[in-house]
C-alpha cells in the first residue's frame, strides 16, 4: 500500500467514524427502540436485512414515496422495502379495497372468489404460468417451486449461482450458509455459460433443476445476459431439469417481468413482493403438468399447506394494485424513471472522476465503489464496503433513505422531481468526499 492510499485509507475510517457520531447523536429515540428490542429478540431484530450498526432507524410513518423516522425526520424513500413496496405508501386504491375486505371478515375459513380473481391477473400478465399456487413470501415460492422440481424429476440435485438470494433459507453468497435448506446444491459462476455447460456434464443426470434470477438482486443488481439466460435455457432441455426463473424482483421490469423482455419460457416461475398490493405474498407457477402435482383432487396430491396463502387482506389488497394502479404505463414509467436515474447518477460519477457506479436494470439499481465492469459476484471483490456506508450516512443527513448496501427500488409516486432530489443530494455527497472516494481507471 502507498502512502497516499494509506492516508485515504485512514481518513476514510476517520470520516465514517465522525458519520456514525452525527447519526448516533440524531437518533437518540431509534437508539432507545433498538435498546428495548434487544431485550426480547436477539440484537432487536427478526428480519436480519434491516440491521446495521450501530442500530437501525426506526420509520413511524410513510405516505407517498416518503418516509418519516420516530426522531422526526423525514426521508425520500428510493429503496421501496427491497422491491416489495412499489406502490408507494398507503396507495388510496389499495386501502380502499383493505378496508372493503375488512368489512367483510378478516379470516373466513374457506376459500374466497378473491383468490382466483388474483390468480388470473397474475397469469395473464404471466402466461408461462399455466397454473400457480399462493404462498406467504418468496422465498416459500421457491421452496414449492424446488419441491415441484425434485418431485417431478425424481433427482436431488440444483443448480443455482454465486450471489444468489432466493430467500432466506435459500442463499448463495460468500461461503456456505449454514440454515440453508438441504438440497444438493451445484454452485456455478453467473453469467458464465461454460462454467454451466461443465456442471451439466458433471451433473446432469442428477440435476432436478436450474435456479436462476434474470438479474442478481440482493447480489448487487447484475443482469443476467440474454445469451447466458437462454443457455441455461437449453442446458435445462439437454439434461431434463426445470429451469426456475425466480422472477420476485425482476417482475417489475415490464408488465411480464424479464422472461417477457427476452422471450424466455421457464418450466417455473416464482414472485413475491408487491404482488399482495404491499401485504406478504409467495406466488409459484408453471406449466400445468407441473403445478397438477398439488391438485388436491388427485389421489397422489403433494400437500401444500398455509393458513394465510389465502388471507384476504393479500387477495384483495393485490388484485386492486395490478388491475387498479400497476397498468402498463404505469410500469413503464416507473422503469423509465429507473433508467434515467441510474444513466445521471453514472455521468455524475464519470464527470467528478470517482470510482462509483450505479448497476440494475429498470427501477432496480444498487450504488458500487468500483467502476469495473460487474458480471459476476467474484467481480465485487476487494471494493471497501466502508465508501458505500459513508455514502449512506451522508445520503442520510441529505434527507435520502437507501440500503446501507446501496440498493435502491423506486416506487410508482417516485416521479421526476424526486430523480432530480436524488442526484442533487448524491452530487452534494460526491463534491464534499471526494478526495475520500476511489478515483476512476485511467
Amino acid at each position: 500500500m502507498d502512502t497516499m492510499t494509506a492516508l485515504t485509507t485512514l481518513s476514510l475510517g476517520g470520516a465514517l467514524d465522525t458519520a456514525i457520531r452525527r447519526y448516533r447523536a440524531a437518533n437518540p429515540i431509534s437508539e432507545g427502540l433498538q435498546a428495548r428490542a434487544a431485550e426480547v429478540m436477539p440484537g432487536g431484530n427478526t428480519r436480519s436485512v434491516l440491521f446495521y450498526p450501530p442500530f437501525p432507524l426506526y420509520m413511524a410513518s410513510g405516505a407517498g414515496c416518503r418516509l418519516r423516522d420516530v426522531d422526526g425526520h423525514d426521508y425520500l424513500d428510493a429503496l421501496g422495502e427491497f422491491t416489495a413496496g412499489l406502490f408507494g405508501h398507503s396507495d388510496p386504491v389499495i386501502r380502499r379495497a383493505i378496508d372493503a375486505a375488512l368489512d367483510r371478515g378478516l379470516n373466513l375459513s374457506s376459500h374466497t372468489p378473491g383468490e382466483a380473481a388474483l390468480a388470473h391477473e397474475i397469469r395473464r400478465r404471466f402466461p408461462a404460468m399455466e397454473l400457480l399456487r399462493f404462498a406467504n413470501s418468496g422465498t416459500e415460492a421457491n421452496l414449492l417451486a424446488l419441491a415441484a422440481a425434485t418431485t417431478h424429476t425424481g433427482r436431488r440435485k440444483v443448480m443455482v449461482f454465486e450471489g444468489a438470494y432466493h430467500g432466506g433459507v435459500l442463499t448463495f453468497g460468500a461461503g456456505s450458509a449454514s440454515v440453508n435448506v438441504p438440497h444438493e446444491f451445484v454452485r456455478v459462476a453467473y453469467n458464465d455459460l461454460a462454467a454451466a455447460r461443465d456442471a451439466v456434464r458433471r451433473h446432469g443426470p442428477e440435476l432436478a433443476a436450474i435456479l436462476v434470477e434474470p438479474m442478481l438482486g440482493s447480489g448487487g443488481c447484475i443482469p443476467g445476459t440474454p445469451e447466458f439466460l437462454h443457455g441455461l435455457r437449453a442446458l435445462a432441455d439437454e439434461c431434463g431439469a426445470l429451469l426456475v426463473l425466480d422472477e420476485v424482483m425482476t417482475s417489475r421490469l415490464s408488465i411480464g417481468g424479464r422472461q417477457a423482455l427476452l422471450g424466455l419460457a421457464p418450466d417455473l416461475t416464482t414472485l413475491g413482493k408487491y404482488f399482495g398490493g404491499g401485504m406478504s405474498i409467495g406466488v409459484f407457477g408453471g406449466r400445468a403438468e407441473l403445478i397438477a402435482r398439488f391438485d388436491p383432487r388427485r389421489a397422489d396430491a403433494l400437500g401444500h399447506a398455509g393458513t394465510f396463502n389465502n388471507n384476504v387482506l393479500t387477495m384483495a389488497a393485490g388484485l386492486a394494485g395490478l388491475t387498479d394502479v400497476l397498468t402498463e404505463p404505469a410500469l413503464t414509467a416507473v422503469n423509465q424513471r429507473g433508467e434515467r436515474l441510474r444513466e445521471r447518477l453514472n455521468a455524475l460519477f464519470a464527470e467528478r472522476c470517482v470510482a462509483l457506479q450505479a448497476s440494475g436494470l429498470g427501477s432496480l439499481m444498487t450504488l458500487h465503489a468500483s467502476d469495473r465492469p460487474l458480471r459476476c459476484a467474484a467481480d465485487l471483490a476487494g471494493i471497501d464496503p466502508r465508501v458505500k456506508e459513508l455514502i449512506f450516512f451522508d445520503l442520510l443527513e441529505r434527507g435520502i433513505w437507501m440500503a446501507r448496501r446501496g440498493f435502491m427500488a423506486l416506487s410508482l409516486p417516485f416521479g421526476d422531481a424526486q430523480v432530480d432530489e436524488l442526484v442533487a443530494a448524491m452530487a452534494d455527497v460526491v463534491d464534499a468526499r471526494r478526495e475520500l472516494l476511489p478515483g476512476r481507471r485511467s
